[in-house]
């Protein structure tokens, strides 16, 4: 399993949009992507106007191949002002269920 993580600082008066956009992202992996497993939306629990949006893969490939496809076609129907902190990709090395 691969899981892409991204990090945004976003107003309060954006989080409305930005909630709306992940969720267009979401549902564009979901119905491009064999290898799209979930998306969750968090916010910081001690981190004023920090959220994270978190997408679970099969694989890195199967994330690589859609963002080439979809990623400036997404961006441009996004909403949202928000500010990118970082992206974070992680590789599953244990599950305890």
């Amino acid at each position: 399993m691969f899981i892409h993580v991204v990090l945004f600082k976003i107003k309060p008066k954006e989080v409305k949009d930005y909630r709306r956009d992940s969720i267009m992202w979401a549902r564009h992996a979901k119905k491009h992507s064999k290898g799209f497993i979930s998306y969750y939306t968090m916010r910081m629990a001690d981190v004023k106007d920090q959220y994270v949006s978190i997408y679970k893969w099969k694989t890195r490939n199967h994330h690589d191949v859609f963002m080439k496809e979809f990623h400036d076609f997404l961006v441009s129907k996004s909403n949202a002002k928000v500010k990118t902190l970082g992206y974070y990709n992680l590789k599953a090395l244990d599950k305890v269920l």
